[in-house]
């Protein structure tokens, strides 16, 4: 795996340095920003391999520098943030992160996060060597292709998170089986469940948002109310 460059989208210098620290022991890259704009400017001068973003940033805030990176880009996004309530979670992960980890916070299970992201997106989600037997799906009117993280709904071109994508995979690979949020959560962030059935919860809904008709009333994705979901061709 190439060293992954990492950028530290936080305004507090204190709590920057310490997550860079740790971040450099472990090998990788790091790029520091101290605002929105700035942590702009860097993503578009140089490859980024994962963000982590704090909520709380002076200028426009840590969700609306989501929103902006998810327009264009699908890196993986963690957030660091203060604020924890679960409403919060929900709503920075609805904005495009893949990941949300409230401060305070354990560095060992800060670096297990980040670990995990970029495993899928530098290993597990590269692009297949010239001569590579490609890797599709096709359910229904759901084309997949995992070497080259593209997705198909019904003829039309899907543009999915790197966490969406890895979490419709997983469901779409095995039609009509029906998972669990904690087995979802262990096979995709591959690390242990830390609790996290709504983080599953909005990324489902996001994903239906973009490959069904009705969200509402979802035919594909299809809950099973007390147990998981699964995906009916």
């Amino acid at each position: 795996m190439r060293t992954p460059t990492i950028l530290i989208v936080e305004d507090d210098p204190a709590i920057a340095d310490l997550v860079e620290i740790h971040l450099l022991n472990e090998g990788d890259v790091v790029r520091k920003a101290g605002d929105g704009p700035a942590a702009l400017k860097i993503l578009d001068a140089e490859p980024i391999h994962l963000v982590i973003l704090d909520l709380m940033l002076p200028g426009p805030d840590g969700l609306e520098i989501c929103r902006r990176i998810r327009k264009n880009r699908n890196v993986p996004i963690l957030i660091l943030s203060a604020k924890s309530a679960d409403m919060d979670k929900v709503l920075g992960l609805t904005t495009g992160a893949d990941d949300y980890l409230a401060k305070p916070f354990n560095v060992l299970e800060l670096l297990a996060r980040v670990k995990s992201l970029l495993r899928r997106s530098l290993v597990l989600n590269a692009d297949a060597s010239p001569g590579a037997e490609e890797k599709k799906i096709k359910a229904g009117g759901l084309t997949m292709d995992r070497d080259r993280r593209t997705v198909n709904a019904d003829g039309r071109d899907v543009r999915l998170t790197a966490t969406e994508f890895d979490i419709l995979y997983l469901l779409a690979a095995h039609p009509g089986r029906v998972f669990g949020a904690e087995e979802i959560f262990r096979t995709v962030w591959a690390e242990r469940y830390y609790d996290s059935n709504n983080t599953v919860m909005v990324h489902i809904r996001k994903i239906r948002e973009k490959i069904e008709d009705n969200p509402g009333r979802p035919l594909r994705i299809r809950t099973v109310w007390g147990v998981g979901y699964k995906y009916e061709p």
